[in-house]
């Protein structure tokens, strides 16, 4: 019995031992991980607590991507469900884990602005202070989705895209976009973030049209009159890029004879 504990002992302290002589090993590794965009910062790296041991340890080796992939499905059968704590929760970890995944990063934004927000705002059965209060917050969770995604993957057009559509409140109805209102500005902002990195020509567009309607604001109305007279020049003609041509050579006060001459076209007929 008593060699049985000496053993027992001896492989504690080896075990022990072990650990002490790779964990600066581990940690030079990580350094390297997080220095080439691989790893998230130690700041933001939560799992310890949330994936458990295990987990965690094999995120420090090669099968990060394996538990985000099981942590994701997860985060999916729990919107099945409409568990929007669990959806949250695991999205988080997700993204944690594969921080360089677009992927995941616009999944989270969408669940959280558009589904978990709708779902409590619609909810009878809660009081309406309620819902609306729950609205916001889970909208706003969608928008430090996409901006936690854009700090970590800064030239993806997509994601400018999609922060742009949240701003601008491009989804929604009235009353939604009356209890978080649009931040024309940063809408703006990201949407020519999103077309300087390859996006569409549209974005360009919609980031004039975001800038068009900020209050009060001179210059992004001088940015947003220069970027629709590019757009013109190349011959697009739609009603609302004439149409905002038109309104901010008035609040530029642009001289009548530099001013458009044509006609707001009208919209496209719809096929019957």
């Amino acid at each position: 019995m008593n060699g049985l504990v000496r053993n027992t002992w001896l492989a504690i302290v080896c075990f022990l031992l072990i650990g002490v002589i790779k964990l600066p090993l581990e940690q030079r590794g990580a350094t390297l991980l997080r220095e080439e965009g691989s790893l998230p910062s130690a700041g933001n790296f939560r799992l310890r607590d949330d994936l458990g041991q295990l987990a965690f340890a094999a995120t420090l080796g090669g099968l990060r991507s394996l538990v985000a992939s099981m942590t994701y499905l997860q985060a999916f059968t729990a919107f099945e469900r409409s568990n929007w704590a669990q959806v949250e929760s695991l999205n988080s970890l997700t993204t944690q884990l594969q921080p360089r995944f677009y992927g995941y990063w616009d999944d989270a934004a969408t669940r959280m602005a558009y589904d978990a927000a709708s779902f409590y705002l619609y909810d009878k059965s809660r009081p309406a202070l309620y819902r609306n209060q729950i609205y916001r917050r889970n909208f706003e969770r969608g928008i430090q989705f996409a901006e936690e995604g854009v700090r970590e993957l800064p030239k993806d057009r997509r994601l400018h895209e999609r922060l742009a559509e949240l701003y601008f409140r491009l989804v929604g109805t009235p009353d939604q976009k009356l209890l978080y209102p649009p931040d024309y500005r940063r809408a703006g902002e990201h949407y020519l973030e999103s077309y300087l990195n390859g996006g569409l020509p549209k974005n360009r567009r919609f980031a004039a049209y975001a800038w068009a309607r900020v209050p009060d604001a001179p210059d992004l109305w001088q940015k947003a009159y220069d970027l629709l007279k590019e757009t013109h020049a190349t011959g697009y003609r739609s009603p609302t890029s004439v149409a905002t041509l038109k309104e901010l050579e008035v609040k530029l006060n642009i001289p009548p004879e530099k001013r458009l001459n044509e006609p707001v076209p009208p919209p496209p007929s719809v096929p019957r």
